[in-house]
């Protein structure tokens, strides 16, 4: 009896430790991810500039100009000081960094409606990010400090405005870092000389970043001419200044895919701030190699990297700890979400990768449209960000994450370097006209007095046919099932299969939302169906088995 009374004490005395520890980390993970400070300003008289409604959608603020185009695309020059360019930039496109904000915190909401849950990672995140601010040069840090001003009063739960905008700038890094979570499945290529039809390098890139149908609505083309720096050209949203997609005036471009990532518990420089530096001061891949390697990073990313100046196009992969080239030595390259330089492919996390994801069958195919499409131009190039199809061009459903066109795609570009023109797509996804912009033409404007187009409509590349068929009609109908489903809302599944008869994801729908109502024999009907197709990743193949298994085994206990 002594014995288990002592050892009761010293399993108490030890509960106790361990409950100490765990509220002092509790106390601490609190308050170093309690609101970042802002930093320090020397001159803050752009707080007194002021935009002018000129005309129409056209708003100004003397050289600076912000309006929405035709096609939908809001289109923003911003000049000047980091600070003064960011309360420009916040000036001009306030609404839009509003309904942003609005749109992500929603989504965010939606996919973790539980209450503390959502505190709790509020704090995680907060911890992981303690230390941003010290991996964020003072220059965009002062420039975010601008921009944050125009940010709405109402989101003060999350941290002050200054903290969450540039907290919001790693939320690419934090996201798919968490699930490892691959919200973003990216695909990008580039050819050049014997690939393209003039010789010129061509790049093409969707980006398929998806936090809701409502955060991709308002779309920015946005024109930087710093005061240090080249002039660059992105593709954003309101409120954020980092770049994924972009091309300075020197020919040189970037954008990011994903790769995979261990958990990250502690912040560096957030990738799409690495990228924005990249644009704004390279000129070539190896200064932009050299801005890589200066820059800690907490999650793994691939940087393509097109230049004039070199005629090529390069893969910079980069994890935490290293950074290695992939350079096919050709006139063509392909990325998607792997990697492939000598030192990264056999490393454990791209082995996975590649054995688990749907990143080696999209990356398969992309190189068998790109051999079916050479010499490319920039229709051709369109044409394979937009298709939807498997190896062999076989029907693998609309939406399939193993397709080049996923159908989630917040943006979609094409950049011909040489000529320093660049494409946009416009909504829905990649399905819209790509909008054709000349960078030495927006340079040289001198400020706008009234509201005209400023891109060269006539060189626009016109929308996918694939809108108008049946087959677009009945995705947006499986979609509004899927859509359902999430929301806990009732799903026809017989409507859901039948508008997407090829797509697994159409048979998981019905099966779950069967198994919901206890309709167990139905749902392991659908389940079986939907492993007769082609499953985007092995997680879901294994998930889908697993709900076969929840299911017979209710059926057997009944």
């Amino acid at each position: 009896m002594r014995f288990f009374r002592w050892l009761l004490r010293c399993l108490a005395i030890f509960t106790g430790i361990l409950l100490l520890i765990i509220a002092a980390f509790s106390i601490y993970v609190y308050n170093v991810s309690d609101d970042i400070v802002p930093p320090q300003v020397a001159d803050t008289s752009s707080f007194a500039l002021s935009r002018t409604h000129t005309e129409s959608t056209l708003y100004t603020i003397g050289d600076n100009w912000i309006r929405k185009n035709r096609n939908g695309l809001y289109e923003m020059y911003v000049s000047g000081t980091p600070f003064e360019r960011g309360v420009k930039n916040g000036k001009l496109s306030q609404e839009l960094i509003v309904v942003q904000e609005e749109a992500f915190t929603a989504q965010i909401k939606q996919m973790i409606p539980a209450e503390g849950y959502l505190k709790f990672l509020k704090y995680i995140i907060g911890y992981i990010n303690r230390d941003l601010p010290e991996h964020v040069l003072p220059e965009y840090q002062q420039e975010i400090y601008g921009v944050s001003h125009a940010a709405s009063d109402s989101f003060q739960w999350i941290g002050n405005n200054y903290a969450r905008i540039l907290n919001y700038h790693s939320a690419h890094d934090v996201g798919h870092a968490l699930q490892n979570m691959m919200l973003v499945g990216c695909t990008s290529f580039g050819a050049w000389d014997t690939k393209t039809a003039d010789g010129s390098l061509l790049i093409g890139r969707n980006f398929d970043f998806w936090v809701g149908d409502q955060f991709a609505e308002h779309k920015m083309v946005t024109f930087y001419a710093p005061d240090k720096g080249h002039k660059f050209m992105f593709v954003t949203w309101g409120g954020f200044t980092g770049v994924v997609s972009g091309m300075n005036d020197k020919g040189l471009t970037v954008t990011i895919n994903a790769a995979r990532s261990d958990i990250p518990f502690a912040s560096a420089t957030p990738v799409s701030l690495v990228a924005r530096e990249v644009l704004q001061y390279a000129s070539n891949i190896k200064e932009a190699i050299a801005i890589a390697k200066r820059r800690k990073m907490f999650v793994s990313e691939s940087f393509l990297v097109g230049s004039v100046a070199d005629h090529k196009a390069v893969v910079i992969e980069k994890t935490p700890k290293e950074l290695d080239i992939y350079d096919p030595n050709g006139d063509n390259i392909e990325c998607t979400n792997h990697y492939q330089s000598k030192l990264f492919e056999t490393q454990k996390l791209n082995r996975e990768q590649q054995r688990t994801s749907a990143s080696v069958y999209r990356y398969k195919r992309l190189q068998e449209l790109m051999n079916n499409n050479y010499p490319l131009t920039p229709q051709k190039v369109a044409n394979i960000l937009r298709d939807r199809r498997g190896l062999g061009n076989t029907n693998i459903g609309e939406g399939n994450e193993k397709a080049v066109n996923q159908l989630i795609a917040h943006h979609s570009v094409i950049f011909q370097p040489d000529s320093l023109r660049v494409w946009v797509s416009t909504s829905p996804w990649q399905l819209g006209t790509y909008v054709c912009y000349d960078l030495r033409k927006i340079f040289a404007m001198k400020g706008m007095q009234h509201d005209v187009e400023v891109a060269d409509n006539d060189l626009n590349i016109a929308p996918d046919s694939f809108l108008y068929s049946a087959s677009y009609k009945g995705f947006m109908e499986f979609r509004k099932n899927k859509m359902a489903l999430m929301l806990h809302q009732p799903v026809d599944t017989a409507a859901v299969v039948h508008s997407n008869p090829n797509y697994y994801d159409a048979y998981r729908i019905a099966g779950d939302y069967s198994a919901e109502k206890g309709w167990d024999s139905a749902a392991i009907a659908y389940y079986n169906m939907a492993l007769t197709k082609e499953i985007a990743t092995t997680t879901e193949r294994d998930a889908i088995q697993h709900k076969i298994k929840q299911c017979k085994k209710r059926m057997a206990d009944k």
